[in-house]
């Protein structure tokens, strides 16, 4: 009996250690995969600017989850803008300098592509974008009025702000926008940020060139965890309809209709309102059958 329970207490043993050693596999896998994951590209490469790429992206991601502070800045029409009018819907903000004749340009090109792209989901009311000029005093109101008409930039969702010297640094410290002065412009992180409705950094989107999913899928969470509102117009319910029937299509780089959800969806509300009408139906020819079995009982009493 003794040795029977050695050996089974050997094989307990045994099997313990061999489930620390797969746990133990699978963590260094773990820490190994994220220690050699590439990291995003924020448009910076190590000792080929002024700017160390390692601090920025982690300036940039120290800032997510962070409420933004309500600056003042100017429209193109010299009009002042607070970033509180913006909430309530998400809001996509990039920083130019409009002096650029490269990077600025493309990135701003590669922006208004991923939202003509998403324009089909989205539309242009349920979210918006604001492009700030951080070169002060040059990225005056009228250069970036200038800079959208050069690249033909006229949707009525999209705004370009002039911000005061005096809270640049601020506002780009507060956006985890990192930039340096170099002899031929700006050395300057590519990210497009993300705000929620309630004006806080919900995530940073690197790259120089954007595609419609980039920014759609991180646009569509934030929409699809929205409140409904307690009178929601018929064009909000499409609006909310067409985010969920709707897939994107790394092929083409657009979003499409999924057609089979839409049918679903379509025969569920069809099927709620034949359940509906069919218990209607039987209650109200319930409620007449007790009517006159009343009657008679009372002129049978009678």
């Amino acid at each position: 009996m003794s040795s029977h329970r050695d050996a089974q207490h050997q094989r307990a043993r045994l099997l313990s250690f061999r489930k620390l050693q797969a746990c133990l596999v699978v963590a260094c896998a773990f820490v190994w995969s994220s220690a050699t994951a590439a990291p995003p590209d924020i448009g910076l490469q190590p000792g080929a600017s002024g700017l160390d790429p390692v601090a920025a992206l982690r300036a940039s991601q120290a800032v997510v989850g962070k409420q933004i502070d309500d600056f003042t800045l100017l429209d193109r029409s010299g009009r002042a803008v607070r970033l509180s009018q913006y909430r309530g819907k998400p809001l996509l903000v990039s920083f130019i300098y409009s002096g650029c004749f490269q990077v600025c340009p493309l990135t701003t090109r590669s922006l208004q592509s991923a939202i003509e792209a998403s324009r089909e989901v989205f539309g242009t009311r349920q979210f918006n974008v604001v492009s700030i000029g951080f070169n002060q005093p040059a990225d005056s109101p009228q250069s970036l009025k200038a800079f959208a008409a050069q690249h033909r930039i006229d949707q009525p969702n999209w705004e370009f702000l002039s911000p005061h010297a005096s809270i640049v640094d601020a506002l780009t410290r507060q956006f985890g926008f990192s930039y340096a002065a170099t002899a031929g412009g700006f050395d300057h992180v590519l990210q497009v940020t993300l705000l929620d409705a309630q004006g806080r950094i919900y995530r940073q989107i690197y790259g120089e060139a954007l595609d419609a999913d980039a920014l759609g899928e991180p646009i569509r969470q934030l929409l699809n965890s929205a409140p409904v509102p307690q009178q929601i117009r018929l064009d909000d319910l499409v609006d909310r309809i067409r985010l969920l029937c709707t897939v994107y299509d790394p092929k083409t780089g657009t979003y499409r209709v999924q057609y089979g959800l839409l049918i679903e969806i379509a025969g569920g509300v069809t099927f709620a309102l034949a359940m509906l009408w069919f218990f209607l139906a039987e209650w109200r020819a319930q409620r007449r059958a007790r009517r006159r079995h009343s009657t008679q009982q009372h002129h049978a009493a009678t």
